[in-house]
């Protein structure tokens, strides 16, 4: 079944807005509804925890509450620091294993202004005392929404592996810069390994590649050095210097992509949109007449940017045919898979991924469907050279050219930034943990728990599926109400179901029971989209979540 928009969806967002807010105002969620389902244990332990301290603070515990920062290292006590630190992280661990508990809540929501009443932030001129950054410290995790939560289905990334945070604690604790060997010897290598498995299982050869904060700024790597390699006095002389450079993008890919034309001073009406079929698939045929059409005007196609595994849908570009249409015009081809890259390591779902080897670069996210900790993303190149290249800019006081190394370790040059955070240790600690096998493993749980999530909702009165079949774990759908079932007037129960998904979504937030996006697409009216990526998702989860949808929204 098709619920296409047929309105105007920026107008009825503003009505949404106005719904939810009468909704909340009259439902004030009873404490039936918040706690039935879900419990805050965790705001609990940390009320107890906190009544603990301050009961049995005996000889071996400090009064932190007259104890300030200055007084921990580098300048203070050693002693004093270590057991600082064991109590946060005493915390964090009392976090996690909370975090893990499907039946605790995954949020505790409050509008902006209330929260800011709940919360200390304003800074002073005087410090406060380790117990007050102690509390600070559990009132933060208190409000913040747990990710890892086997019943958080919000985002491609969630879930917590606990190696990876091993990792990023460590890579906190040293505390360095990876422009240089001579600061990061050993991360330094750590990359070089790890992108080098990332472009073996991609299928280059040879080639480059460096650890962006995100997908959105690999993708802008990719589209300065497809420039670079076409016109590389636009590195010094501007846009100026080229004719109109235009670039492709399926109508369903990544934001990111106009973004990164609006950075480099491309312009994103140069970001031409190619049109998708109904499985939400770039069409070669619409792909190759724009480019054609770009050419009889006398503007030149550069870059094309194919999709393996769009935002919403799921849905994989056929590379192999983007490519065909790549080589015969010279034009750099790029496979944005951020979210999809992950399915390289399992070899029942690798085949979704057929000719990206074929690209000249590729984004891939470790932080989506492989598990690793945000922020961890990849921009893989095919071509050795190009990514100094192009952003090189030679600064003598970190990349002397009379070190005592060989210099081709140090790879500050190649970045668009100067500082650049440690995103691999966290990934190599994860990877050497799980093996290529384990993870492969764990791809693989999670393409089976989104399939047992379609098929129990495929033919469920109330659901209507946005994708039938759909190829990676990625399910869209429509709950119907019971009372708009039967109902006539289609406009009517279009305009009305566009306000379904917000009004259940505004109240799983209330409740904290559960989290899941949803989104109106091209001309289809705001539907579901449940995320599977986290390994601590179970089939009950699944059905929870269900249940939830109907229970909140019988009465809509």
């Amino acid at each position: 079944m098709s619920f296409d928009l047929g309105f105007d969806y920026e107008a009825e967002s503003e009505k949404n807005v106005a719904l939810i807010t009468e909704d909340m105002a009259s439902r004030k969620m009873s404490l039936d509804d918040t706690t039935n389902h879900t419990s805050n244990r965790y705001g609990e332990n940390l009320a107890k925890l906190r009544g603990y301290r301050r009961d049995h603070s005996g000889p071996d515990r400090p009064d932190f509450s007259t104890i300030y920062a200055r007084e921990l290292l580098p300048q203070g006590s050693s002693e004093l620091t270590g057991k600082f630190l064991k109590e946060v992280v005493d915390q964090l661990i009392e976090y996690i294993k909370q975090e893990q508990i499907p039946e605790t809540k995954v949020l505790d929501f409050h509008q902006p202004h209330e929260l800011r009443e709940k919360l200390q932030l304003d800074i002073t001129d005087k410090p406060v005392t380790l117990e007050q950054l102690l509390t600070d410290c559990q009132e933060t995790l208190m409000y913040c929404v747990k990710t890892g939560h086997p019943r958080f289905f919000n985002q491609l990334s969630s879930g917590l592996d606990i190696v990876s945070l091993a990792g990023e604690w460590l890579t906190a604790a040293v505390n360095t810069n990876i422009f240089t060997y001579e600061i990061a010897p050993v991360f330094t290598l750590m990359e070089r390994v790890i992108l080098k498995k990332m472009r073996d299982l991609i299928g280059f050869e040879d080639g480059d590649g460096i650890f962006a904060p995100g997908g959105a700024i690999s993708n802008l790597y990719a589209v300065n050095a497809a420039r670079h390699k076409l016109a590389p006095d636009c590195k010094t002389k501007g846009m100026q210097s080229v004719s109109r450079l235009v670039m492709f993008a399926s109508e369903h890919s990544h934001y990111s992509l106009r973004g990164a034309a609006a950075v480099l001073g491309i312009g994103t009406d140069n970001v031409i949109p190619v049109r998708c079929d109904q499985r939400g698939k770039m069409m070669p045929s619409d792909l190759e007449s724009k480019v054609q059409q770009t050419k009889a005007r006398g503007d030149t196609p550069f870059f094309v940017s194919a999709t393996a595994g769009t935002t919403v849908l799921g849905a994989f570009d056929p590379l192999n045919a983007i490519a065909d249409i790549c080589d015969q015009y010279n034009i750099w081809m790029h496979v944005d898979a951020a979210w999809g890259g992950g399915a390289l390591l399992s070899k029942k779902h690798r085949s979704l991924l057929e000719g990206v080897h074929r690209a000249d670069s590729v984004t891939w996210n470790p932080h989506k469907l492989m598990g690793a900790l945000l922020q961890c993303s990849a921009l893989l190149l095919k071509h050795d050279g190009i990514l100094e290249s192009c952003n090189e800019l030679k600064a003598r006081y970190l990349f002397q050219q009379d070190k005592n190394y060989d210099l081709s370790y140090d790879t500050g040059d190649k970045a668009i930034q100067c500082g650049r955070h440690v995103d691999v240790f966290k990934l190599w600690l994860m990877w050497k943990g799980k093996g290529s096998i384990g993870l492969e493993t764990q791809i693989n749980l999670v393409y089976d728990l989104a399939k047992y999530f379609y098929e129990k909702i495929r033919d469920r009165e109330g659901f209507e599926m946005v994708l039938e079949e759909p190829e990676f774990t990625n399910i869209c759908f429509w709950y119907v109400p019971p009372r708009m079932r039967l109902m006539k007037d289609a406009a009517e129960k279009k305009q009305r179901l566009n306000q379904v998904a917000p009004i259940i979504k505004a109240r799983m937030m209330e409740c904290g029971s559960t989290m899941v996006g949803y989104q109106p697409l091209d001309d289809k009216v705001n539907f579901f989209r449940l995320v599977v990526s986290n390994a601590a998702v179970r089939r009950s989860d699944l059905d929870f979540l269900i249940q939830e949808i109907e229970r909140l929204g019988k009465d809509i």
